[in-house]
């Protein structure tokens, strides 16, 4: 383990007060006053919700070894004069947020730097994609770790990564990667959420590939306007002229000729650029495309191989033929063979939480899926109507919008349901200290300006799982409902505590509680 005075090498410009460093191994690196344990580094960050520099006095009493701050911290009132015990190095930091990233890395000894790492961000389909991406290199028989909002795959181990769907913070995801360099991996996929990147928690990642899915409305509570959102997503690709460049790896950027994104991320200079589409000019196309209730059949083209292969995805709607355009192409720019990109898509038959069947022996189609931004519900009902019109029925879908989250998208969502289903069921999703009434009556006026009427169209039933129920109760024979929002999350918040709640089994309890009065 790293020396204090070593570790301090890798964030540039610091001052330090207090005791001199410590000649002793350095334990660990963290944000978390709660997981400081004896010799560790506690890096005190501002956040929008609590102060870390509040949480000195615990760290210090945990057995801290040295404490980073803020620099307007530092001098402020309230925190210059935080007592420092002896024995106890005060480190003085620009950003506190910017300092975190290189000192994880530099206490696992930079292990991006021995991994081929590709990022993927978007408003949708990250996931997807990156499952995609981390599925055709397995398929390769290439040793890749894998860490989305839904779970970390390192070897054959799997790692839940939080309540909510958003990148790791900085030491977890350092962690993750050490992980994967102990186990063999020579590739690392990461997930990396428009938060991670304007919060920097993938700072120190040393990406190779830079991948986008698409850029829409979304986040606009944190970020503030659209174009600091794009200017979040577009950090991960500016990050590649500035990132530690590894022999024989170029830097490459992969863009979606289909999205808006393309005209304002295309000009970033990358070493190499490959861009993916359905519907424009790019370098690798989809063409015969065949959408299916279970799955999308079409035929991949990559122009600078010259090749064309059929695929099979076991994972339905139009949207994830361009979700694996953009793995192919990341799998192209890191030289894999053709041959081994149909078999990994083919050998993703699913991923929590997103267009996933719930099957109890219904006579209807049940499915979950993540879809929480005006483009995903769009695509994921899209999706079921398409489904709908081979059976000959309706499309119910249930779903909220966040508390205290983007509140432009309610009404923008409550149309696009309005316009797509034939019953939307309004409910919670995380309404946290907002009032659960008032952000559904923001939706149901979009679900009324679709022309909807509420006791037809649309209805609203505050507890999601009732909801839920109201929907398979409400499903005729060929239907589908879907539920929209929480996917793969394992909690739900009310006022400021997360409540468990699993989408899944809340959907196989009502069609069970259904099955018993048919």
């Amino acid at each position: 383990m790293p020396t204090l005075t070593e570790l301090l090498q890798h964030i540039p410009g610091e001052a330090v007060a207090g005791a001199a460093p410590s000649p002793a191994p350095v334990t660990g690196v963290t944000h978390d006053s709660r997981e400081v344990r004896p010799g560790a580094v506690f890096v005190a960050i501002a956040g929008q919700q609590s102060d870390g520099h509040r949480y000195i006095p615990q760290a210090v009493a945990a057995g801290a070894i040295a404490v980073v701050v803020d620099a307007a911290h530092a001098t402020h009132a309230a925190h210059a004069g935080t007592p420092v015990p002896p024995g106890v190095t005060r480190i003085v930091v620009a950003d506190g947020r910017a300092a975190l990233a290189p000192l994880a890395a530099a206490f696992y000894g930079w292990p991006a730097r021995h991994l081929t790492v590709i990022g993927v961000t978007g408003t949708d389909g990250k996931t997807t994609t990156s499952t995609f991406v981390h599925a055709i290199l397995e398929a390769a028989n290439r040793r890749a770790g894998l860490v989305t909002s839904v779970s970390a795959r390192i070897g054959d181990s799997e790692q839940d990564t939080g309540f909510h769907t958003t990148t790791p913070e900085a030491p977890a995801v350092q962690r993750y990667l050490a992980q994967m360099v102990a186990a063999g991996a020579e590739y690392a996929v990461l997930e990396s959420t428009s938060h991670g990147l304007a919060q920097r928690r993938v700072d120190a990642c040393e990406f190779d590939v830079a991948v986008v899915t698409n850029i829409t409305h979304e986040h606009l509570d944190y970020h503030g306007s659209y174009e600091a959102y794009r200017a979040a997503k577009a950090r991960l690709f500016e990050s590649l002229t500035t990132s530690y460049h590894k022999p024989g790896v170029p830097k490459t950027a992969v863009l979606n000729a289909d999205d808006s994104s393309l005209a304002y991320l295309a000009p970033i200079p990358a070493d190499r650029q490959f861009r993916y589409g359905i519907d424009s000019p790019a370098d690798v196309t989809a063409r015969a495309i065949e959408l299916r209730p279970d799955g999308v059949r079409f035929v991949a083209s990559i122009a600078a191989a010259g090749v064309e292969f059929p695929v099979t995805l076991h994972i339905p709607g139009r949207f994830n033929v361009s979700n694996a355009l953009a793995a192919i192409a990341a799998a192209h720019a890191l030289g894999v063979p053709p041959a081994a990109m149909p078999v990994g898509l083919a050998s993703v038959t699913g991923v929590l939480g997103r267009m996933e069947r719930i099957d109890e022996g219904q006579d209807f189609i049940a499915m979950v899926d993540f879809a929480h931004t005006p483009g995903a519900l769009e695509n994921a009902l899209t999706e079921a109507r398409a489904i709908a019109g081979t059976t000959g029925g309706r499309v119910i879908s249930v779903f909220g919008c966040a508390g205290l989250r983007d509140v432009a998208k309610r009404p923008w969502m409550g149309e696009i349901s309005g316009r797509l289903a034939d019953l939307t069921v309004i409910t919670a999703e995380d309404p946290r200290t907002e009032d659960l009434d008032r952000i559904m009556a923001e939706i149901a006026a979009g679900c009324r300006r679709a022309g909807q009427r509420e006791g037809e169209g649309y209805v609203l039933v505050g507890d999601r799982a009732a909801a839920i129920a109201y929907a398979v109760q409400a499903a005729h024979p060929g239907d589908v409902v879907i539920t929209c929002g929480k996917g793969h999350e394992r909690s739900m918040c009310y006022g400021t505590v997360e409540t468990p709640w699993n989408e899944q089994e809340a959907l196989r309890a009502a069609l069970q509680n259904r099955s018993t009065s048919w």
